[in-house]
């Protein structure tokens, strides 16, 4: 798709930096001090790099003002402020602050090359830092800083995840990590309604300037949810530490049909800051597929059939995200947020059906036109608590989430045969109404025991209840819709995961290691109801997942890293529910609630190397995967009018999945403003 990005970045500080003392009666009104320029140029130490974005506080001695800025492209700031005593710090993510204590500034005063250092002290991690500061290599990920990555300005959280390595976003916006789209996506270490009931859309437009770092988690620590064998993607948002008011906007045009706009705002006083991410989406994504199907069976009418689809999806969405973080003290904060999507969405498919006898000579074609309007709702309330003791490092979180989404679905379809003959065929609709509610409660304490070990313990309760009302109607002679009472039924799915985890990390010389075990327990409860079947089906099982990542360091610039981790793939609902659906003319699709969940083993084996302007890093990987779900087809026994049968497809736990591969990635920095 063509894209054009236009980007409007404003920055409005000292307008809501400076709070206003009361005039007292009869007091005079204060004399206008006389007004000076600080200024300086922020570099990274190791490759003397400009630092963008990085924060400049000024705090005076005395009096409630605070000044402060941003530097720009070329690490430079310039901030008005008036004479006195001041305490000036320099800060950025993943770099050490440097402050300047009790500075008198009695004139312009030029603070000259500040350079920061990387902070690369967190006892459960290797940090190495690359070229422009985008690369952390962690013991149990890879975390990409988004900030300094001029991919993707203007472009949305896609285009993010598209830029990363191991990672691809298709044209559906489909995401896949190593080629696997059984990925879970994280934003700020919890599910979001960004990532609805049945896509990704909202990541569309959601800002990429709103990202701070893209964490990509191929080996997980026990702390992670077990859920998704093919790893996590955590998206980590941007908050804001300058006090003022300051934010991005972006608008996007694209070929085909598609514009959209995003914006990302913060307000921060001084114990509170208040953010909101606002996106809005209108596309259109045409598209085709083709099915060939041979039918063995001597009793077939036809020997052969070619389905041709062509579709065309349009739709326009909305997302809005408000939130607040307050601070009681600098140890302490409470964040509580607001998200809502919707999602207008239109869909229509023209199913061309060619039947062949043996001689590969056409005897039936018809026609179906398939045209659905839906409509997906999310409500999101989040809550966040963090506490940090006065031993660094020493931490504990609440997190509290509840989600209500609902995905509302109405389609008409219409069917006519073309050949040999042009004969109108009864229409059919459907009627298909999803409602979700989703409860998390978690909490992770971490405890270091000494400078080189620490401990870390957590549990979390998921709670996911959902209701679909599917309804068929089948078009009479005189042209009235009756409900088909054999692919009619209400659907009901009850969940519910608990968890538990330990961990232990420890560093000794160049030797890291992370040891970690979590225990799960799913029940799910489903009852289907329809004319005849009335069925009630329980699944409960326990997992362990023993994790373990190690990391040797032959030097500041040089490590290897082993990891293993196990990982569950659990059925959709939809992959349990019994009743059949039609998905198409010809198929009908019936889940199997004896599907069992899908287990995984992997090992990661990755090394990194760096020289002074080249930088290597790459892995190796496992994974082997047991009672993977594979659907299979089989003959109802029914036809179609013109005497199609009519196959049904169902998942089943069949087979083994292997996978392995190599993955690297090289960069040459030749000079300052050049990467290939």
């Amino acid at each position: 798709m063509r894209k054009l990005t236009v980007v409007f970045t404003f920055l409005l500080i000292p307008l809501a930096m400076q709070s206003q003392q009361e005039k007292k009666p009869g007091q005079r009104p204060q004399q206008p001090r006389e007004m000076v320029e600080i200024y300086g140029r922020i570099l990274e130490k190791q490759e003397k790099i400009p630092l963008e974005f990085a924060t400049v506080i000024i705090k005076p001695l005395r009096g409630e003002k605070v000044f402060g800025g941003l530097s720009d492209a070329k690490g430079k700031f310039l901030i008005e402020i008036p004479k006195g005593k001041y305490h000036i710090s320099i800060e950025f993510l993943s770099f050490k602050t440097v402050t300047f204590e009790e500075m008198t500034i009695d004139g312009d005063t030029d603070l000259g090359e500040i350079v920061l250092e990387e902070d690369a002290e967190a006892l459960d991690e290797v940090e190495l830092i690359a070229e422009k500061s985008t690369l952390e290599v962690r013991l149990d990920k890879k975390i990409y800083n988004v900030g300094k990555d001029m991919t993707v300005r203007g472009g949305t959280a896609s285009d993010v995840l598209d830029n990363v390595p191991s990672v691809t976003v298709d044209a559906e916006g489909i995401v896949s990590l190593r080629g696997n789209e059984n990925v879970r996506i994280l934003i700020n270490g919890k599910p979001s309604g960004l990532v609805g009931l049945n896509d990704t859309e909202a990541l569309r437009q959601f800002p990429a300037e709103a990202i701070a770092k893209v964490e990509v988690i191929t080996s997980p620590s026990a702390r992670y949810d077990a859920e998704g064998t093919a790893g996590i993607l955590n998206i980590i948002l941007r908050r804001d530490k300058i006090t003022g008011f300051n934010g991005v906007a972006t608008v996007n045009l694209g070929q085909p049909d598609y514009y959209g706009f995003s914006t990302s705002l913060n307000y921060r006083l001084k114990d509170v800051n208040f953010f909101t991410n606002i996106g809005y989406s209108d596309r259109e994504s045409p598209g085709n597929s083709t099915t060939e199907t041979l039918y063995t069976s001597p009793d077939a009418n036809y020997a052969s059939t070619n389905q041709q689809v062509d579709y065309l999806r349009s739709g326009d969405n909305l997302n809005l995200n408000f939130g607040l973080e307050y601070y009681f003290a600098k140890e302490t904060s409470l964040t509580a947020s607001f998200l809502y999507r919707n999602s207008d969405r239109n869909r229509t498919a023209e199913n061309t059906t060619e039947a062949f006898n043996e001689f590969e000579e056409l005897e039936n074609e018809t026609l179906r036109i398939e045209n659905e309007i839906s409509n997906d709702k999310v409500y999101q309330y989040d809550l966040n608590f963090i506490h940090n003791f006065k031993k660094e490092g020493h931490v504990i979180d609440f997190d509290f989430q509840f989600q209500d989404n609902s995905d509302i679905e109405n389609s008409l379809i219409t069917n006519e045969q073309t050949f040999p003959d042009m004969i109108e065929q009864a229409s059919e609709k459907i009627e298909a109404d999803e409602f979700q509610k989703r409860f998390l409660i978690q909490s992770d304490y971490v405890l270091p025991i000494d400078e080189n070990q620490q401990i870390e313990l957590g549990f979390r309760i998921n709670v996911d209840d959902r209701e679909t009302d599917y309804t068929f109607y089948n078009e009479n002679d005189d042209g009235d819709f009756i409900v088909n009472d054999s692919l009619t039924n209400f659907f009901e799915y009850d969940e519910k995961i608990t968890a538990v985890y330990g961990q232990y990390g420890n560093k000794f010389g160049k030797f890291s290691a992370l040891l970690g075990l979590r225990i799960e327990g799913t029940d799910i409860d489903i009852r289907s109801t329809g004319k005849d079947l009335d069925s009630v089906n329980q699944k409960n099982y326990v997992n362990a997942f023993p994790t373990a990542n190690l990391v040797y360091e032959f030097t500041d610039n040089e490590n290897l890293t082993l990891g293993y981790n196990s990982r569950i793939r659990r059925p959709r609902s939809r992959f349990i529910n019994p009743f059949p659906s039609q998905s198409s003319r010809t198929t009908i699709f019936q889940g199997n609630p004896d599907l069992d969940p899908s287990i995984s083993h992997g090992v990661d084996i990755g090394y990194y190397k760096r020289w002074q302007k080249v930088t290597f890093n790459s892995s190796v990987y496992f994974t082997h995967a047991t009672d993977v779900f594979q659907f299979i087809r089989t003959d109802t026994g029914e036809s179609t009018e013109d005497g199609i049968p009519i196959i049904r497809l169902s998942p089943i736990n069949l087979s083994t999945d292997d996978r392995y591969g190599l993955e690297f990635s090289a960069t040459y920095t030749p000079k300052k403003k050049l990467e290939i």
